[in-house]
């Protein structure tokens, strides 16, 4: 594995390298967003980076109402994020539907281009190359150079939704409170809407149990035994579709946890999420997706400083617990339960006479 990824990074370069020798370099002045009709910003592949991209967006939009925006998407679970964001004008698939991408996006000319990622990615750079755009604007890299008119600097450390916020001062516009990060606005179902009736706000915990990279998944027995730990609080948890048989069977012996649905979009699990006295999750898109709803989060990292840094919870009660290991599996039990304990401890109590614990299941 590691061979093949050194493989693939070879072979970016070299495809970066290439393009910067046979285009005509990029040296134009940045565009001021003021005169910019429109922008076509190319979105990251994963649903946390796409929430990270939300403020950026929201502020594009409440500053520059005028402005078009439109998305770049490379999976269709992106496409339908972004399709469902009243802020933007259109989204293009560009691995699908390629009659439509041919002929409704590339005549197109933008103002504005932009590429969040610091690194170079093959479908991105071919991206930048056929999308015609007055300025072009990226994040420094040396594979980068001469291939956009504007690279902004980096800042070792920084939060991606300040990454992709930094646009807006490289392009002159100085905008004191940015947007939050959000959820665009999805269906929901029948069955999310009747258990979101059962839910009283903060009246249970989540527990995400999915993740989406190698060692960033607990086991069942030690969610088991946080489970446990807390008797007299009401469980709920996540998980990825994947996961749904093992989310099951640690519903099951817990007489404190509560069964809910399938979410099925995004916007359905943030609803839920809302609801929650605290999440508690590894480190994936939970975290942002609490974020959008400031839900209290306990945050499980691997030793992995990026991770913690650049994708760190966002939410105003937070704790981060980092794995000694790259693996999260390493964090004690009571590790967790201690500051799950302590989170508890600082949230303010509700008042018996407007809200209820749900029923424990008597049928065990």
């Amino acid at each position: 594995m590691k061979r093949k990824n050194k493989d693939n990074w070879i072979f970016r370069q070299r495809f970066a390298k290439t393009l910067q020798f046979v285009t005509k370099k990029r040296t134009a002045q940045p565009l001021p967003l003021e005169t910019a009709e429109s922008i076509v910003i190319l979105a990251r592949e994963c649903y946390g980076d796409c929430i990270m991209l939300t403020p950026l967006i929201g502020t594009l939009k409440k500053e520059y109402p005028d402005l078009s925006i439109f998305i770049i998407a490379f999976s269709q679970i992106i496409f339908d994020f972004f399709s469902a964001d009243t802020n933007v004008t259109a989204v293009y698939h560009a691995k699908r539907d390629m009659k439509r991408y041919c002929t409704k996006l590339l005549p197109q000319q933008f103002d504005l281009l932009f590429n969040p990622k610091e690194h170079p990615s093959i479908h991105f750079l071919i991206q930048t190359t056929l999308i015609r755009a007055r300025r072009k604007i990226g994040h420094f890299s040396p594979y980068h150079e001469g291939l956009y008119d504007h690279l902004i600097e980096p800042t070792p450390g920084k939060h991606e939704s300040e990454k992709n916020l930094s646009l807006l001062g490289a392009l002159g516009s100085n905008v004191l409170q940015p947007c939050k990060p959000y959820l665009p606005k999805m269906p929901v179902s029948a069955d999310i809407t009747e258990f979101l009736r059962t839910i009283p706000a903060g009246s249970c915990l989540g527990i995400n149990i999915s993740a989406g990279h190698s060692g960033g998944r607990r086991t069942p027995q030690q969610w088991s035994e946080l489970i446990r730990s807390f008797p007299d609080e009401t469980f709920m948890i996540f998980s990825a579709p994947q996961d749904i048989e093992e989310k099951k069977a640690l519903e099951q012996p817990h007489q404190n946890v509560l069964p809910s649905p399938s979410t099925r979009n995004l916007y359905e699990v943030g609803e839920i999420v809302k609801q929650l006295k605290i999440l508690i999750t590894p480190d994936t898109s939970l975290v942002h997706i609490a974020s959008c709803s400031d839900t209290p989060l306990i945050a499980l990292y691997r030793k992995r400083l990026a991770d913690r840094t650049q994708f760190a919870p966002l939410s105003t009660l937070q704790k981060v617990i980092v794995s000694p290991t790259a693996d999260v599996i390493a964090i004690e039990c009571a590790t967790v339960s201690t500051a799950l304990r302590q989170m508890l401890n600082t949230l303010p109590q509700r008042n018996p006479g407007t809200d209820h614990e749900p029923e424990k299941r008597q049928d065990r």
